[in-house]
């Protein structure tokens, strides 16, 4: 009992020790690197609340897709297949404009309004991956904005070359 006694009261000593050293915080760390919030003039005509992308370093994380016309949020007409393709050009065109392309996708992240759509999204999202297949992840939630059937998210690298 002795021995947790006097391990106790060494903790509770250094423990006050070390509050009442002030810490500097350290200045030799590099910055990180640089964060861009980059959009389109059509995206920023539609006064939504987050960016086409967002760069970081060599990185570009873009915002969920869906698919809508460009410029409009009039969801392309004919159900699954044809929003995973609408969303699926948007994020090309997104990518391109920034300094990537879909062959720089790495991560792909999927939201259905219904899973049972999964098969059909498949068939349509495969053909913009003819040379790689991302990482991916997809689920299904309770709705999406505009009741799109499909959202898709990515993140790619940019092109070599590209600073």
């Amino acid at each position: 009992m002795k021995h947790i006694t006097n391990t106790l009261l060494l903790g509770i000593l250094l423990l006050t020790a070390c509050q009442n050293e002030k810490v500097q915080p350290s200045t030799s760390l590099p910055p990180g690197p640089e964060v861009n919030y980059l959009s389109s003039a059509e995206t920023e005509s539609l006064k939504l609340p987050f960016s086409d992308a967002v760069r970081v370093g060599q990185l570009l994380y873009l915002s969920g897709q869906i698919g809508n016309l460009p410029g409009t949020l009039k969801l392309a007409e004919g159900g699954i297949q044809a929003e995973t393709h609408q969303a699926m050009t948007n994020i090309k065109t997104i990518l391109e404009a920034n300094g990537s392309s879909l062959d720089h996708v790495f991560k792909v992240t999927v939201m259905l309004a219904d899973i049972e759509e999964w098969p059909a999204l498949n068939e349509v999202y495969v053909t913009y991956f003819p040379n790689h297949k991302p990482a991916r992840s997809a689920f299904a939630g309770s709705g999406l904005a505009l009741n799109a059937r499909c959202e898709i998210e990515v993140i790619a690298t940019l092109s070599p070359g590209q600073e």
